[in-house]
């Protein structure tokens, strides 16, 4: 009976998993280093004994599974002993602490890195936001360690294979999740063999109908086909022969998803698909692959415009080939991909190829930096993105460029999206070059700032040292670095104006109780910042200018023997003695209000809106009675007299509804210096018509001016300034 059990014990599925994986270790591991892998398993094993998976198979079979993957890629020890771990710490009780301790600190780091992409934090309120913050884990544990994508796209692909016991709901959204993260991640690494692989199974999962109708229709297909196919296969071949080339050529199906994909955007069936198949050619070296690229093109004639020299400009996943679409026999168009023997194994395994073909040469090391290179990009962006789904929306755009090569004026080739701006440029050369762009030059010819660049143009950026980002730029920029170091920006240059209002506004009440900041005791200074909960007097000036604190308040608490003790908001005690000054160009702390548009020389008013710093509004107001029912912390404000710019304003004017009377009207405001900013119809008939009018002057004289100007004219019958 024991024998019985024996044997039937023996043929368990993780037994025949873990005999596979020690056979594929010994093709590359020494020894001692693979009995570091089994005792992982054993240890993995035990802390797992117990769990099952949906499909009724023990649950260590998994995390083998994954570790089978990763040694076919001849993963390191470490990386090995990492993925049959991977879910011990997430799913039994033991701790990184101890795995340190039973293996090494690396392992556990690992294991660890891996755990933090499923963990789910409590303060997650749903779906999207969970995956999100699990994906924006993943990209902060890649940081440290390559390996730990690795592991997780092995650890997905065995997922994928084995979905088959799911709901039907459930696989489609761990497909979606599949198709719009892990797939793009894989390709960005160089990755293609586990990319094509993720889209099949995801392809599968998500419309399973036509996967099985596809793929029966391509069978069939395949079948009348094969001699086409073998003929053009001999034809190539027996051309490069005669030029003397020795190479390999190789026909391969097109994948299915891919095929999918190309139904879907061109509208086209399966029948109308003749580039079912593709032919690659390899090469010993680059020189041949050029060479064999003039023999296929002597051969059938080449589409125009589609051909692509990824060779000597290299994808951003570091993938180099030689691509070209030629009309072949029967008129059918053939895609044909050249490359050497060693940008084919980088193009199938991408990063992997670092642990996979180290042993042969040093060039992997270049893939490797240029992924380290994309993923600094993403740590610099997941620190200034405002939360987790904000960052999986740039990973997105991030994750799908198509490429543009432009070049600087000294010749050096810039890879940036399709449809990315100048300022998409500019920061691609540098944040600093982005900061500080006024204009550009596009082939010597000065253009618009977002401007869409294309292939093959020379871009100059010019830049001012008092230039700083826009906001405005955030609509037509496309890049992921661009758009994330705008907002850095804009987000500390906010944070230095709050504070120089703070001090302002605290200056200002400090001199009404005959004090200042500079004369007040550092003690004293500590002592209320401490009081107060604020880190440093920054963040508490901070504060006060974006109106979250009241000057009045903090100066006389400073100015106060008991500086613990808490004054009372009593508006009747605090009088101004003298107002702020303000210049209307502070930036986003100081807001003019749209309502009654204030410019220089009118009398103002302000007050404190939390959080956003200083609004201030035209002293008649239309307004003043219900904003003064919600905000009690009024201050007075005056404009300085140097205040120069062009500030907005509105005008209320009725004229005779004639044509070109409103050209009419543009070409006075015009020559007087201003410009229209809008122009809405408020009321019209045969006669009259009403016309709201914004426009840009310079200060209430320069309106006076304007305003003469158009009463003047005999279509306009009465105008008025709009205040709110």
């Amino acid at each position: 009976m024991s024998k019985i059990a024996d044997t039937v014990e023996s043929k368990r599925p993780q037994d025949e998993l873990i005999q596979r994986l020690r056979d594929t270790l010994s093709g590359y591991l020494d020894p001692s280093q693979i009995n570091e892998c089994i005792r992982a398993y054993e240890f993995g094993a035990d802390a797992h004994q117990g769990q099952y998976r949906k499909s009724g198979e023990a649950y260590i079979c998994h995390p083998v599974a994954v570790a089978i993957t990763l040694a076919e890629m001849r993963m390191d020890a470490s990386g090995i002993m990492a993925a049959i771990l991977h879910d011990v710490i997430e799913d039994t009780p033991i701790t990184k602490k101890e795995l340190a301790k039973q293996f090494s600190p690396e392992v556990a780091d690992l294991v660890d890195g891996v755990t933090k992409l499923t963990k789910i934090d409590g303060k997650s309120q749903t779906r999207a936001e969970a995956q999100a913050e699990n994906v924006r884990k993943m990209f902060l544990a890649m940081g440290k360690d390559l390996r730990v994508i690795l592991v997780k796209l092995a650890d997905r692909l065995h997922n994928m294979q084995t979905l088959g016991v799911m709901p039907a709901e459930k696989k489609r959204r761990i497909a979606r999740e599949t198709l719009d993260i892990y797939g793009p991640i894989a390709n960005r690494l160089g990755m293609s063999k586990i990319r094509h692989k993720l889209e099949e199974l995801s392809f599968q999962a998500m419309y399973p109908m036509r996967y099985t109708v596809l793929t029966q229709a391509i069978k069939k297909a395949r079948g009348n086909r094969s001699k086409v196919v073998a003929t053009i296969e001999s034809t190539i071949r027996n051309r490069l022969e005669q030029a003397s080339l020795h190479v390999e050529v190789s026909g391969r199906e097109k994948n299915i998803y891919s095929i999918y994909q190309k139904m879907l955007q061109k509208k086209i069936a399966l029948a109308d698909i003749f580039d079912l198949y593709a032919f690659r050619i390899f090469c010993d070296n680059t020189d041949t692959c050029y060479r064999a690229l003039g023999v296929i093109h002597n051969l059938y004639k080449p589409i125009p415009g589609r051909f692509k020299d990824y060779i000597a400009l290299p994808k951003a996943n570091g993938y180099q080939s030689l691509h070209t679409i030629v009309i072949g026999p029967y008129g059918a168009p053939i895609e044909i991909q050249i490359r050497t023997h060693e940008m084919h194994r980088m193009a199938e395994s991408g990063i992997a190829a670092h642990w996979l073909y180290k042993s042969e040469d040093d060039k992997t090391e270049k893939f490797q930096a240029r992924a380290n290179e994309w993923l600094r990009d993403l740590l610099e962006i997941q620190k200034t993105a405002g939360d987790s789904l904000e960052f999986i929306d740039n990973l997105k755009i991030d994750l799908f460029p198509e490429e543009v090569f432009v070049f600087t004026p000294k010749g050096g080739i810039i890879k940036i999206p399709r449809g990315a701006t100048i300022i998409d440029f500019a920061y691609a050369v540098h944040t600093d070059i982005g900061n500080a762009c006024v204009s550009a030059r596009i082939d010597k010819q000065l253009v618009p700032l977002q401007t869409k660049l294309e292939n093959g143009m020379t871009v100059e950026i010019i830049t001012a040292t008092w230039a700083r980002p826009n906001a405005l730029w955030l609509n037509y920029v496309t890049t992921v670095k661009a758009r994330s170091s705008i907002r850095n920006h804009l987000k500390h240059f906010k944070q230095q104006e709050a504070i120089s209002l703070g001090r302002r506004l605290l200056e200002k009440e400090l001199q009404a109780l005959n004090c200042h900041l500079e004369n007040i005791e550092e003690s004293r200074i500590q002592t209320l910042l401490k009081v107060m909960f604020m880190p440093t007097l920054n963040d508490l000036l901070e504060d006060i200018g974006l109106g979250n604190k009241m000057p009045f308040l903090v100066a006389k608490r400073l100015t106060q023997v008991d500086i613990n003790a808490n004054i009372k908001l009593d508006h009747t005690d605090h009088t101004q003695k003298t107002p702020l000054i303000i210049k209307g160009t502070e930036g986003m702390v100081i807001t003019l209000a749209k309502c009654c548009r204030p410019i220089p020389g009118d009398l103002i008013i302000g007050y404190f809106n939390p959080g956003k710093g200083i609004v201030v509004h035209h002293h008649e107001c239309r307004n003043y009675s219900i904003i003064s029912k919600k905000h009690t912390n009024w201050l007075d404000v005056e404009w300085c007299q140097e205040a120069s710019g062009d500030f907005s304003t509105e005008l209320r004017i009725e004229i005779l509804n004639q044509r070109g009377a409103l050209a009419t009207l543009a070409a006075t405001i015009s020559e007087h210096g201003s410009n229209i900013e809008n122009v809405t119809v408020v009321d019209q008939d045969d006669r009259v018509c009403v016309d709201l009018i914004t426009l840009t002057v310079k200060d209430r004289v320069h309106l006076a001016k304007v305003m003469r100007r158009l009463k003047e004219l005999a279509i306009v019958l009465k105008i008025t300034r709009v205040k709110g």
